[in-house]
């Protein structure tokens, strides 16, 4: 029998045309296509199987731009043969949410799953997005939901809660050269491309496969109108909008400029650590390596001088971690100029090499035996908070050491030279 309402035609997702972007025209259309993601779609994984089983759930793809969410909501979309709905939050509204949820309703009549991709999801409110969760609860759509921002702060818990978050990541500088050299061996551009070139555009891509597919075309089109033989360095600056640097990471330049920015941080120059700084941004140093030398710089050259240094050094480094490049540049440089205004000490490290020196070459002297049991109760143990001032006379340094100094704070710890002063003079100590 016939329906009474025919449904409206299956949305379905035309080949790209000669003229549509390159980066479209080389989207992947199955797993083995896809470049990068290793961690989600590794044999047995949770969204592999779900692709290749053709049994998609609802989930959120979180990451940042040109890494495939889109890509990878089509291949789930085309596994399962379902339909493909796609909105950006950006422009739509409750109204063409309705739209394909009243298109979903007439395919599930006729046996046709669909599966509705909702792009920069995070700019929905929360009655938009509340919105969403009967469709998601009834199976009526499977909802893939596409954000650059962490979810946890941006998406309702309760639809958080009734979908599987996924994290991509950023494509490393080999993957994103995968992917240009699969444009010029497959002829989707006019012209090959030097390797300078196309070793420039993978590396300061920032991870973002569009922007790097973008740049290649429009260098690959600049180079044939004035008729070059093949993409050079130069159409590729030019078309990237940004000049290559010499910059080994595995080499000299790695470690020369590390060097730089730390003793020009050192030395309290703001605008020498913030250059040398962007030279290792611009050149696609890793952001993680460099705030683990942040964190080092904070104990090692500033200490006690500035004990908000260290806290600030961490935060950049956890910071640089939660958004990701390009965005996390701003917390490392609030910390570059940080430590470099901080006042500088090397107190704390000195001490520490003193007494390691110290135990090298005099061995390990037993502590005081009431000191050797974590119970208070220990004969012989004299519990500083039942002391005025919470402070005990008893000597708790092994005997072999009494009287030797380590910490000894310099002019930019004033505070903790009178505390140490105060605290031996009260212990009768030297």
């Amino acid at each position: 029998m016939d329906q009474l309402f025919a449904p409206e035609p299956t949305p379905q997702e035309p080949p790209p045309s000669r003229d549509a972007p390159l980066a479209a025209r080389l989207r992947p259309r199955t797993i083995a296509d896809v470049v990068g993601q290793d961690h989600l779609l590794a044999p047995g994984s949770a969204l592999r199987t779900a692709i290749e089983t053709g049994r998609p759930h609802s989930m959120l793809l979180y990451g940042p731009p040109g890494t495939g969410k889109t890509t990878l909501a089509r291949i789930v979309a085309r596994a399962a043969s379902a339909a493909f709905e796609e909105l950006s939050a950006v422009e739509a509204g409750r109204a063409e949410v309705r739209a394909v949820m009243a298109r979903a309703t007439e395919r599930r009549r006729g046996g046709q799953p669909t599966v509705f991709f909702l792009d920069e999801i995070h700019r929905f409110n929360k009655g938009q997005q509340d919105a969403l969760l009967p469709a998601v609860e009834d199976g009526l759509v499977t909802l893939i939901g596409a954000t650059t921002e962490n979810p946890s702060f941006e998406v309702n818990a309760a639809l958080l809660s009734r979908t599987r978050l996924y994290e991509l990541q950023a494509l490393t500088a080999d993957g994103v050269r995968v992917l240009l050299d699969r444009a010029v061996e497959r002829g989707e551009v006019p012209l090959p491309a030097d390797d300078g070139a196309l070793a420039f555009l993978a590396d300061r891509c920032g991870g973002d496969a569009r922007t790097a597919l973008g740049a290649l075309e429009l260098a690959a089109v600049t180079a044939a109108s004035a008729g070059a033989p093949s993409v050079s360095l130069a159409h590729a600056e030019d078309a990237l909008q940004r000049r290559a640097i010499r910059f080994d990471k595995a080499g000299d330049q790695h470690y020369d400029t590390i060097s730089a920015w730390i003793k020009a941080t050192r030395a309290s120059d703001p605008d020498a650590s913030l250059y040398y700084l962007a030279v290792m941004l611009e050149a696609g140093e890793d952001p993680r390596f460099i705030a683990r030398r942040m964190v080092i710089l904070a104990s090692e050259d500033i200490g006690l001088a500035d004990p908000t240094a260290l806290p600030v050094a961490v935060a950049a480094m956890q910071a640089a971690h939660l958004v990701g490049m390009p965005e996390a540049h701003y917390p490392l440089a609030q910390a570059a100029v940080h430590l470099a205004l901080s006042p500088k000490s090397h107190a704390v490290g000195a001490a520490l090499h003193a007494a390691r020196a110290h135990v090298r070459e005099h061995g390990a002297a037993p502590p005081p035996a009431y000191l050797r049991s974590a119970s208070r109760r220990e004969p012989g143990y004299d519990y500083p908070h039942d002391r005025p001032g919470h402070l005990t006379p008893q000597d708790v340094r092994p005997e072999a050491i009494r009287g030797l100094r380590f910490y000894e704070p310099d002019d930019m710890e004033p505070r903790h030279r009178q505390r140490v002063e105060d605290l031996r003079r009260a212990r009768g100590l030297p």
